[in-house]
C-alpha cells in the first residue's frame, strides 16, 4: 500500500496519497504488503531488553531525545557542558521535556550499566535536572543481556520555571464506542459502572444523557505533575466527590493534556468535521468498540480525515470486559489490516511498549492500539503512562512569529464583561491591552478592537503564547463602537495589524477526490472546512481539466458563497458531501479578484436583454 508522508509541516501530497486515504474508506480489506515491517513479539520491562526496526535508533540531531553512555565521574566543566546541553533539549526542542536514555551510546546500541555507574549516572542526572529547575524521573527501566541496567529519564520543566505544555487531543471512533465513557474516567477518576455513570460528567446537554450520545464538542483536560503524577485524583479507581476545578488543576499541573469530545453519530459529522479542523489537534485518539467484531460505521470516515489532515493518532479498544474471545481477537485483526495499509500498528502490552510509542508516534508511522476496560480499569494505566510521556508535534514550529494571529473558534455574551471569543493562537503572542484586528465582517472588512483580559484553561493570565488555546474579553477602539456577540462568527481572526489581512472571495487549493459516485464539474458546491472556517465553496475553475473523477488531482479554484474569509497560503482543506469525499492544500490566495455577481433567472434576462 501507499504510505503515507506524515510531516508536521503543511505540505503538498504526493502521487498516491489520495489512493492510498481512499483504500482506507473502503469496506473490503485486502492483505497487508509483504514488505511491510513485522512486529517483534513484546516483552515485560524485567526482560531481557533487546532491539528491533521500531527501538531506538542513531541518535538525532534536532529533538529532545538524548542518549548518554554514562554519566560517571562528571568534572565542573563538563558539568556545564550538560546542563547547557540539557537545557537545549528540553526548552529548545521540547518545549518543557525532554527524553534521557541512559546505558545507550549514539548508534543506539544499549551498552548497559552496572549497578554503581547506574546509580551515579542517575544522581548526575537529576543534578542537571535541578539546575534548570527542572525534575527528574526514571520513566523505564530495563536490562540488557549480560544483566547491566538502561533507564529512559523524562526530564520536565517545574510549574514555577514556565507556563504549562500544552497538548491537544481529540477523540474519534464510531457512535457507541465508548468515547465519552473513555474521556470521563481519564479526566475524572474512578470507574465506570457498565450504565453510563463516567460519561455523565463529559455531556452537556439533557438530551445526550437521555439518548448517551454526544451531539456537541466537549472539552475535558487532564493534568501531570512534573513526577509525572496526575493531578486531577489521587487514586484513579476511586471518584471523588469534590472535583477539582479547571483552575486547581492548571495551577499545579507542569503538562495539560486538552480533549476534544466530539461526536460519533453519522447525524453529526458536520460537527465532527469543523471540530478535528478547527481545534488542530496534535494528536486523535481513536475508540474502536472491541464487542463489534471488526471495524464498523463511521470509524473508516473519520479514520480518513485523519489521514487527509495528516494528524497522527493512536487507538484504544474499549469494551474489552464484554467482548468474547473471538469478536476481540477479530475487532483487532480487522484494525491490524486496515492501518497496515499506510501505518506500522503497534499493539501495546506493557511498559516497554509505552515507550516505543512516544518516541515514534509524532512522526505519524506507528499507530499504538490499547486495549482498555472502563469497568475493571485493565488497560487504562498504560494510556495514562503514554499521555504523560507524549510529546507535542510543534506543529506551530513554521507559523510561529512576531505577528498574532488567532483563528476563532467560539464567541459568548458574559454579563458584566461583555463578548468573549475563544480560539487557538497559531502566532505570535497575545497580551492584555493589545490593540487587534477582528474580521472579516460580511463586507470583507476588519475591525480594531483591544485586549480586556485574557484567560487560559479558565484561569486570568496575563499574556497566551503561540501554541495555546484561550479566550479573550474585547471592546471596540472607537468611541461610541461596541463589540456584540452577533457580529463575531466561527472563521473569524483576531490578528495584529502589522499582518495586514486582507479578505478574499477566491483562492486556489490542489485538490485529491478521494471518493465521488460520478464527475465533479464547474458550478459544483461543497462545503469546504479550513481551519475553523466552515462555508459553502463552487468551483469556478480547473486547471488542465474539465471534470473530476475518483482519484483526480488538479488545482482548482473556489469562491466562497456567502461571504469573503481570510485563508492562507499552505493551509489544509477538507470537504465531503453525500458520497463525495476529498482533501487539498491552499496554493493561493486571490484578494483582488472581486465576487462574481450571483445569477438567477431575473438577471439572466436583464443580461440577455442588455445584449439585444
Amino acid at each position: 500500500g501507499h504510505r503515507l508522508r506524515q510531516d508536521s509541516t503543511l505540505a503538498g501530497f504526493r502521487a498516491g496519497d489520495g489512493l492510498a486515504i481512499m483504500t482506507e474508506t473502503m469496506p473490503r480489506m485486502s492483505s497487508s504488503s509483504p514488505s511491510a515491517p513485522k512486529m517483534a513479539p513484546s516483552t515485560s520491562p524485567t526482560d531481557v531488553f533487546a532491539f528491533d526496526a521500531l527501538s531506538l535508533g542513531p541518535e538525532r540531531a534536532e529533538g529532545n531525545h538524548e542518549f548518554k553512555r554514562q554519566l560517571v565521574g562528571v568534572t565542573p566543566d563538563r558539568f556545564e557542558e550538560l546542563v547547557t546541553q540539557l537545557k537545549w533539549r528540553t526548552f529548545a526542542e521540547g518545549d518543557g521535556e525532554a527524553l534521557y536514555e541512559l546505558g545507550v551510546g549514539d548508534d543506539g546500541e544499549a551498552h548497559g550499566l552496572d549497578d554503581s555507574a547506574f546509580t551515579e549516572s542517575i544522581e548526575t542526572l537529576r543534578k542537571m535536572a535541578s539546575a534548570i529547575d527542572c525534575d527528574c524521573s526514571v520513566a523505564h527501566e530495563r536490562r540488557t543481556r549480560d544483566g547491566k541496567r538502561c533507564a529512559t529519564c523524562l526530564i520536565r520543566a517545574k510549574t514555577s520555571a514556565r507556563q504549562h505544555k500544552e497538548i491537544r487531543i481529540t477523540t474519534l471512533g464510531n457512535v457507541d464506542s465508548g468515547k465519552s465513557t473513555m474521556l470521563g474516567v481519564l479526566t475524572r477518576g474512578g470507574l465506570d459502572n457498565g450504565r453510563g455513570l463516567a460519561r455523565g460528567g463529559v455531556f452537556r446537554h439533557k438530551h445526550e444523557l437521555e439518548s448517551g450520545r454526544t451531539s456537541a464538542i466537549s472539552q475535558q483536560i487532564i493534568g501531570f505533575a512534573p513526577d509525572g503524577s496526575v493531578v486531577n485524583y489521587h487514586n484513579p479507581e476511586v471518584r471523588e466527590t469534590h472535583q477539582l476545578t479547571w483552575t486547581q488543576i492548571v495551577s499545579a499541573s507542569s503538562k495539560v493534556i486538552h480533549f476534544s469530545d466530539l461526536a460519533g453519530h453519522e447525524r453529526y459529522l458536520r460537527t465532527t468535521m469543523h471540530g478535528i479542523a478547527g481545534v488542530q489537534p496534535d494528536f486523535g485518539m481513536m475508540c474502536v468498540d472491541a464487542n463489534r467484531g471488526g471495524i464498523v460505521g463511521m470509524t473508516k470516515e473519520h479514520l480518513s480525515i485523519m489521514l487527509g489532515l495528516k494528524v497522527p493518532f493512536f487507538v484504544v479498544v474499549t469494551k474489552i470486559d464484554m467482548a468474547a474471545d473471538e469478536n476481540r481477537n477479530a475487532t483487532i485483526d480487522a484494525l491490524k489490516r486496515l492501518l497496515k495499509k499506510s501505518k506500522t500498528p503497534l499493539l501495546v502490552k506493557d511498559e516497554r511498549d509505552v515507550m516505543t510509542s512516544v518516541q515514534n508516534v509524532a512522526g505519524g508511522v506507528i499507530t499504538p492500539i490499547f486495549q482498555v476496560s472502563c469497568v475493571t480499569g485493565e488497560g487504562l494505566n498504560l494510556v495514562r503512562t503514554f499521555l504523560n510521556h507524549l510529546p507535542s508535534r510543534r506543529s506551530f514550529a513554521p507559523l510561529a512569529g512576531n505577528e498574532a494571529l488567532v483563528h476563532l473558534d467560539d464567541s459568548f455574551a458574559v454579563p458584566g464583561i461583555g463578548t468573549v471569543v475563544a480560539g487557538l493562537v497559531v502566532s505570535g503572542t497575545i497580551e492584555t491591552k493589545d490593540e487587534l484586528l477582528l474580521g472579516p465582517n460580511g463586507n470583507g472588512e476588519f475591525i480594531p478592537v483591544a485586549i480586556k483580559s485574557s484567560m487560559n484553561k479558565r484561569v486570568p493570565v496575563d499574556r497566551v503564547t503561540c501554541g495555546s488555546s484561550g479566550s479573550w474579553a474585547l471592546k471596540a477602539r472607537k468611541a461610541g463602537q461596541h463589540v456584540h456577540k452577533d457580529d463575531v462568527r466561527k472563521g473569524m481572526i483576531l490578528c495584529a495589524p502589522s499582518l495586514n489581512p486582507r479578505a478574499c472571495w477566491q483562492f486556489q487549493a490542489e485538490v485529491v477526490i478521494l471518493s465521488h459516485p460520478t464527475t465533479l464539474k464547474l458550478g459544483y458546491a461543497p462545503i469546504l472546512h479550513c481551519l475553523t472556517v466552515r462555508q459553502c465553496a463552487r468551483i469556478v475553475k480547473m486547471e488542465g481539466k474539465d471534470v473530476l473523477r475518483m482519484g483526480d488531482r488538479a488545482l482548482v479554484t473556489f469562491e466562497w458563497n456567502h461571504r469573503p474569509e481570510f485563508v492562507k497560503v499552505g493551509t489544509r482543506v477538507i470537504f465531503r458531501e453525500g458520497r463525495t469525499k476529498g482533501v487539498g492544500v491552499v496554493r493561493a490566495t486571490l484578494p483582488d479578484v472581486p465576487r462574481t455577481p450571483p445569477t438567477n433567472y431575473k438577471s439572466a434576462r436583464h443580461l440577455q436583454q442588455s445584449l439585444v
